[in-house]
């Protein structure tokens, strides 16, 4: 029996590299697994990108899972709640829920300092990046509450609480990580439900794959023109920690901390699809002197705050 059997997964933001290859991961896991997106097969939403949540959800099926396909904007609260109405009539259950919505690429200002940056692009982005999350955990949470079990998964980029070169960017992935803290503060009543955060490494996605002119064959070529890519990984590197996650009895002495792909392969053992175990904190070391990531004592200021101590039994249920 495959360790996510019966189980149902919802990943927002699927159509595409790291959400696509986590559905996939999941339905490979034995998962159903609802992939949804705004890209469908003739109406691109991301320029001229092919990939369709069609396409996902297929791979999802062929990976020994089952597959659904849900066009949905996660920024339209309607939508979302449909979505969420929908599982509950035709699963009666959700047991994963990953947030992966991003829609930034062409609204990040990389080199900009804030003073002139678009702000019209910086709302958007986090309309797409950080509200969409918060939509759809309103509505997809009380699934996992009726059963009382299951995990929440808040996809970021990068386990530090350092600066992330834009910052809108910035922002919006030190906002999801903190979203995952503030979730598992609030469902410490229901232990059996555990909200996290999770980051890939320097990902081998098919948009960075076509950006460096290589495809998945002959990638290690790209390093020619970026070092670094020697060290990244495939999509399929987080999405494999994803389904170790959620396969995890235990996984709930992880709440509300922010995980590594690179880490979690060597806390599991998994690989890569290509049998390799990158490590991209090692090799940032190595190449920089230092990784600082956000461990337990990082994590210390955000405890015993003025609310955990003047109201300790706040929110109230």
């Amino acid at each position: 029996m495959k360790p996510l059997e019966g189980q149902v997964a919802l990943v927002a933001g699927a159509t595409r590299g790291a959400g696509r290859a986590i559905a996939c991961s999941l339905g490979e896991a034995g998962a159903t697994v609802y992939c949804t997106g705004r890209s469908v097969r003739g109406q691109p939403a991301t320029g001229q990108r092919p990939e369709t949540i069609e396409e996902t959800a297929e791979r999802v099926t062929a990976a020994g899972g089952h597959g659904v396909a849900a066009q949905v904007d996660h920024t339209v609260e309607e939508q979302v709640e449909a979505l969420c109405d929908r599982i509950r009539r035709e699963r009666g259950r959700l047991d994963v829920l990953v947030n992966d919505v991003w829609g930034g690429d062409e609204l990040t200002e990389f080199g900009q300092p804030f003073w002139k940056l678009s702000v019209p692009k910086g709302k958007l982005l986090l309309e797409r990046a950080v509200t969409s999350h918060i939509i759809t955990s309103r509505h997809a949470v009380p699934l996992l509450l009726e059963q009382g079990r299951g995990l929440i998964v808040e996809v970021t980029d990068g386990d530090s609480f350092g600066y992330r070169g834009n910052l809108f960017y910035d922002l919006a992935k030190m906002s999801v990580i903190r979203l995952a803290f503030a979730m598992a503060w609030e469902l410490r009543r229901h232990p059996g439900i555990t909200a996290l955060a999770i980051t890939p490494g320097f990902l081998r996605s098919e948009a960075m794959l076509d950006g460096f002119g290589v495809t998945e064959e002959n990638w290690r070529d790209a390093a020619a023109k970026d070092p670094h890519f020697i060290a990244s990984e495939t999509p399929y590197f987080v999405g494999r920690a994803v389904a170790a996650l959620a396969a995890d009895p235990n996984v709930a002495a992880r709440a509300g901390r922010v995980f590594s792909s690179w880490d979690l392969a060597r806390a599991y053992g998994f690989t890569d699809v290509d049998g390799r175990q990158p490590h991209w904190g090692e090799y940032f070391e190595k190449t920089f002197g230092q990784y600082r990531k956000a461990d337990e004592a990082a994590y210390a200021s955000w405890l015993d705050g003025p609310m955990d101590l003047a109201a300790p039994d706040w929110p109230k249920e």
